[in-house]
């Protein structure tokens, strides 16, 4: 269980979300909805103990992440950003092994178990067929990927990830967004991931954390997608947000159904 506890944070001395008090479960996705410059990037640096807090605190499973050393703290939250880093000279594989540095020994030599797992999470993503090819040969799409392949090789109760859908085109964003799903729901992680985009995060997610000037709501999507919020958070002159909900609100509804159907 991860808890934020009266969180404040900012940059440069500038709050951009107030007194933030949420409780984010394992076996849950968890969005991080708002519009550009909201301040979702520095909520989750801060939640994953990069950044300081200007105020209150983070916590799993009741211990605050500035208690924790660096390795406890990689051992607790993966997290993939937005940067699509691809270091000259090392292949997919190399890159997915990083995520095991937290369990390895100084001379960081990978055990029979551990090259298990990278395979395994080269698997989860699709991209074994990619493990020998050099990172700075891979599209934006495919590098993020292998980034998220390093995140499930770290095994870690947390992976927190901004703005994953960002460099994808449709298929390929429902796509992503059914592997957080299914990193919740079938494997317990706390997967948390910030987006502007109201229907991958309204669609595909158990827990909406809204942010809405300096506020931050978390709400069951379901309840999200019913309250007054999301319209007056998102509203734009010429635009039917309304309608749109409504339209999102009957998605949903069918996706839970048909994902009843297949479980009879």
């Amino acid at each position: 269980m991860l808890t934020l506890d009266h969180l404040t944070v900012g940059h440069g001395g500038v709050a951009l979300i107030r007194d933030a008090s949420c409780r984010m479960a394992e076996g849950r996705v968890i969005t991080l909805l708002g519009r550009n410059g909201a301040g979702k990037s520095t909520l989750l640096r801060v939640m994953s103990g990069i950044d300081k807090p200007m105020a209150g605190s983070v916590a799993i499973d009741g211990r605050s992440l500035s208690a924790m050393t660096a390795r406890r703290l990689a051992r607790v939250i993966s997290l993939v950003t937005t940067e699509r880093v691809r270091p000259h000279g090392l292949s997919c594989r190399d890159v997915v092994a990083l995520g095991r540095a937290p369990y390895t020994n100084w001379a960081g030599r990978l055990s029979r178990a551990d090259e298990a797992i990278v395979e395994a999470s080269l698997a989860t993503v699709g991209m074994t067929a990619y493990a020998a090819r050099q990172m700075d040969t891979l599209s934006d799409g495919e590098c993020q990927r292998i980034m998220i392949a390093r995140a499930i090789a770290q095994d870690t109760p947390v992976i927190m990830l901004d703005e994953p859908t960002s460099f994808l085109d449709l298929p390929n964003r429902h796509g992503l967004a059914r592997l957080m799903a299914s990193l919740a729901h079938d494997r317990g992680k706390c997967v948390i991931y910030s987006t502007h985009e109201l229907d991958i995060a309204l669609l595909f997610s158990d827990t909406v954390a809204l942010i809405d000037g300096t506020h931050l709501s978390c709400l069951p999507a379901g309840e999200m997608l019913a309250s007054p919020r999301l319209a007056e958070a998102f509203a734009t002159d010429g635009f039917d947000m309304t309608a749109y909900l409504d339209t999102l609100r009957k998605q949903r509804t069918a996706m839970a159904a048909a994902d009843a159907r297949r479980d009879i």
